[in-house]
């Protein structure tokens, strides 16, 4: 790996990068990037919208029901760990194009669906895609911005992913409203294939990433490219420009030398903190993030008692309204972590983030636990859901993102990236299969207990490998 960071074709040309000014070449890179989060938060927001529409169209066992969420999650993991080394051997570019494609393709597999079991067959393949496009998204965002804007970028691409639940409410609730039937939720599948299908488009019109044509042997391609992205081109580029195909050759053997090793390498000595900071804490945090998404429509229902009478169509615009409502503060608090994070750092906000969940948490388990009930305390139930909600995206939800792509080298990044995500994506699937399970055996106070502990444990185990961090903005070369 050292080989890439000291060969002067390539620090010339990161280091050009690194400098380069903000320009609008930037911002469409990022936007197109950013099409998987926003899809993703889509994706989940539609399914659960969808989901009483669909139990009147078809005779859904609640095994059936469950293998609706259980494939996308699965997917998202499959897709996570292998996407991660694909982006390595193969670009990053192409993997961006084909989970976008691959999204299309199954999200109009969905909508036309005439079975269950075609619904979650196609919901399997949208979290295969999405899966694979958080470990290609986080790697190219911080391989194509500059090194002071890095950071910021990189959180506001995770950050769609509360515009795209907060997007997809919105569009349900117009599509429930001006044209109320129980067949709409194959619109609002399709609505998802034309939003792959615009950033498709978009990922077509930008360019692969220079840092990974450098380090595979395609250092002439990369310069070529560089004037597009930086306006300060220096002596020292020019020249790197003479040695690019000696350089190129030998950075070519050593990324795809790294790349070949994937996984491993990960967890030799060099790279084993490293590893472990990266995914243990997002595991963790996507335990609590998606047990505790399993009572938003608990909470919901607390408000809209009444609605609930106004059969399933009426309740699914209730719905739909109480989750943008909710999904508001999502997007807050990652609209404060794209301002936080770069001014405070990852770790402290990391730190910072599940701390607060974990306050948020006892906040919900003192209300349980009171004499007179939660149902006294709504007040407070509320309070400490927001707080939980708004910190995790603050900090850790924010954060795990953004640390596996500045950790590990480029030849390496996307593997690192994919095991983080499919890690915590694990963690999810725990988390959704775990929660009724306890809260059958111990109640809703267990629960809310052992999400108290998940969030102390993320603190934990964050500050316990917190020397394991990069300087703000770096990437590891």
């Amino acid at each position: 790996m050292a080989s890439q960071a000291t060969d002067p074709a390539c620090a010339a040309l990161f280091a050009a990068l690194d400098r380069a000014p903000m320009t609008w070449r930037h911002y469409l890179v990022w936007l197109a990037a950013s099409g998987g989060a926003l899809t993703d938060g889509w994706s989940v927001s539609t399914l659960g919208l969808a989901l009483p529409l669909l139990k009147n169209d078809f005779a859904l066992t609640p095994t059936m029901i469950g293998l609706f969420g259980s494939a996308l999650l699965f997917g998202a993991v499959t897709g996570a760990w292998a996407g991660g080394l694909l982006a390595d051997r193969y670009g990053r570019k192409r993997l961006l194009l084909a989970d976008m494609a691959l999204v299309a393709i199954a999200a109009g597999l969905v909508a036309s669906a005439s079975a269950p079991w075609v619904i979650i067959a196609g919901q399997f393949l949208i979290g295969v895609a999405i899966g694979a496009d958080f470990p290609t998204s986080a790697a190219y965002v911080s391989e194509m911005t500059p090194r002071r804007t890095r950071s910021r970028m990189t959180v506001a691409t995770i950050a769609m992913q509360s515009v795209g639940m907060i997007a997809a409410a919105l569009a349900a609730l117009l599509v429930l409203k001006l044209d109320p039937a129980r067949a709409d939720w194959r619109i609002m599948f399709a609505g998802q294939g034309v939003l792959a299908l615009v950033f498709l488009g978009l990922r077509a019109l930008t360019p692969e990433s220079l840092r990974w044509l450098a380090v595979h042997g395609e250092m002439p391609r990369a310069l070529a490219l560089l004037p597009l992205f930086s306006t300060t081109i220096d002596n020292a580029s020019a020249s790197a420009a003479s040695s690019a195909p000696a350089a190129g050759n030998d950075a070519s053997a050593a990324g795809h030398g790294a790349s070949a090793a994937g996984l491993g390498l990960l967890f030799g000595k060099a790279y084993r903190a490293r590893t472990t900071l990266a995914a243990l804490p997002w595991t963790l945090m996507d335990v609590g993030t998606y047990g505790v998404g399993l009572f938003t429509p608990v909470i919901l229902g607390a408000f809209h008692l009444q609605a609930r009478d106004a059969g399933a169509i009426g309740a699914d615009i209730v719905d739909a309204e109480g989750s943008a409502a909710v999904d508001l503060f999502l997007l807050l608090g990652f609209l404060a972590s794209i301002w936080a994070v770069p001014r405070f750092g990852r770790i402290p906000m990391q730190v910072a983030g599940f701390a607060g969940m974990a306050l948020g948490m006892l906040l919900l388990l003192f209300a349980t636990l009171a004499g007179d009930g939660a149902g006294a305390h709504l007040t407070l139930v509320m309070i400490g859901f927001i707080l939980f909600n708004f910190t995790m995206n603050l900090g850790p939800n924010a954060t795990t993102f953004t640390l596996p792509p500045t950790l590990f080298p480029t030849a390496v990044r996307g593997a690192a990236s994919g095991f983080a995500a499919g890690c915590a994506k694990v963690g999810a699937t725990l988390g959704a299969f775990v929660v009724p399970q306890l809260q059958a055996a111990a109640g809703l106070s267990g629960v809310i207990a052992l999400m108290v502990l998940i969030s102390v444990a993320g603190l934990v185990s964050t500050g316990w490998l917190a020397h394991e961090v990069n300087e703000e903005g770096a990437l590891e070369e």
